[in-house]
């Protein structure tokens, strides 16, 4: 048997088990990593990139198959979105859109609108756990079952995940793959990019969510809780602000540097420490307060994607990816909007039942293999895949992290919720955003 058949094996394996133990996803995703390694050393060149010695290998698998400026983008800014949220910042920016509304239905869908726009730079699932007091309080007020607005927080929040370079993982992973800074998420060649796709998305969600909420007249009474401090706030402007103003640097002038392919991941990681000192010192927290703040967050998901990007490292490096993206080609006989098709419907169902991370790492080579041989542009593909395995993850109750949240706390509150009732309103939002942002999307880019 091929080794890329066992590398394979080992692959559908590891997806399968991750589906069946979400809970336990890091041991099977890290076992399988450390079986690829040992293969890779055992069969040097035949697994991963050919080399010539044990100690290239290692430097290989690393440094080159583990990006690790993702991962330090991806922390700093879990440490920085931490701080904000403890600021307090959002509800106090949310208690206003609420005293400016003049009914209750506008006010939910401004609150909505809101969640999604913080998701952009914050993870999904604090922004929910930001937001729910805000939305549950309200519900309380007027007697409303909460469990649409819950659901509204966690489809909106998921929504914008891929707007913005530093949104989510998939977006950092695409933007490693696809060579984007972070401006390249606005605007790339002369195109409208991925972020004015999404918000077309919102708008359309908007537009849902006010159609379900537009019979509630009364005027909303706000509350709220004292701003604690300004300084996350301007931490995370200054991160975006930073990472734009980095983007723009040339090649040339980072080509020479030992850190080069480190600069944004080690100025967010920087801010990130900036604001712990803060947290420290200015806020005066105790070491287990500390330790509580930094061990909360999502450190799992890191260990998750090292495993993954070894694992997917070594399905690419076999010539799986290229014999799965002949596979797409062949079915779709070469024809440019099947092919499109084919990638948005698959991800949306795919990342309604399996955690889109795994998934968009294994399908990026994919799609941009794909869009060569049928000879259009990568990003009509790429985008697709995104746009699909963003909003498919609103499908079901488990396609997302933020999705289980919120089923958490409406049932905490006393409105338990089953898949058909989530499947009734998560299901019609995903069909009408992805319907709407892959219109936009083909517009753009076909």
């Amino acid at each position: 048997m091929e080794l890329k058949w066992i590398v394979l094996a080992l692959a559908v394996l590891m997806y399968a088990l991750v589906i069946i133990f979400q809970d336990k996803k890091v041991y099977f995703t890290s076992a399988a990593a450390i079986i690829a390694i040992c293969l890779g050393f055992a069969f040097n060149g035949q697994i991963f990139d050919a080399t010539e010695s044990n100690g290239e290998l290692f430097a290989h698998i690393f440094g080159g198959l583990i990006n690790w400026n993702v991962l330090m983008i991806y922390v700093g800014s879990m440490t920085i979105a931490a701080l904000f949220l403890y600021s307090k910042v959002p509800a106090k920016i949310a208690d206003g859109i609420v005293a400016l509304s003049p009914s209750t239905g506008i006010a939910i869908v401004l609150i909505l609108a809101m969640t999604g726009i913080i998701s952009i730079f914050v993870e999904n699932v604090a922004t929910v756990l930001v937001m729910a007091p805000i939305a549950l309080a309200m519900c309380k007020k007027l007697k409303m079952n909460p469990t649409s607005f819950m659901v509204g927080l966690a489809v909106m929040s998921n929504l914008e995940g891929t707007a913005t370079l530093v949104g989510d993982p998939p977006s950092m992973i695409f933007a490693s793959y696809a060579g984007y800074n972070f401006n390249d998420f606005f605007v790339h060649n002369g195109h409208l990019s991925i972020f004015f796709i999404m918000q077309a998305g919102m708008l359309a969600g908007c537009v849902f969510f006010y159609a379900i909420f537009s019979k509630l007249k009364e005027k909303p009474v706000s509350g709220g809780e004292p701003v604690i401090s300004y300084l996350p706030t301007g931490l995370l402007l200054l991160m975006i602000f930073g990472l734009a103003g980095i983007s723009f640097i040339p090649d040339s002038v980072t080509e020479n540097l030992p850190f080069k392919n480190f600069i944004s991941g080690s100025f967010v990681m920087i801010l990130g420490i900036l604001g712990v000192l803060w947290y420290i010192c200015s806020q005066k927290k105790s070491k287990s307060e500390t330790w509580e703040l930094i061990s909360g967050l999502d450190w799992e998901t890191i260990l998750f994607l090292i495993g993954i990007f070894v694992i997917v490292g070594a399905l690419s490096e076999t010539g799986l990816l290229s014999d799965f993206a002949g596979f797409l080609a062949r079915i779709s006989g070469g024809s440019k909007f099947l092919g499109f098709i084919l990638i948005l419907a698959v991800s949306v169902i795919i990342s309604g039942f399996v955690d889109n991370v795994p998934y968009i790492i294994v399908m990026l080579p994919v799609a941009g293999s794909l869009a060569e041989s049928v000879g259009v542009a990568k990003e009509l593909y790429m985008f697709a895949l995104l746009v699909g395995s963003c909003l498919g993850g609103n499908l079901t109750p488990y396609g997302a992290s933020a999705n289980v949240v919120a089923m958490g706390i409406v049932k905490k509150e006393g409105y338990p919720m089953n898949f058909g009732g989530w499947l009734k309103l998560g299901g019609t939002f995903t069909v009408i955003t992805t319907a709407v942002a892959a219109i936009v999307l083909w517009l753009l880019w076909a």
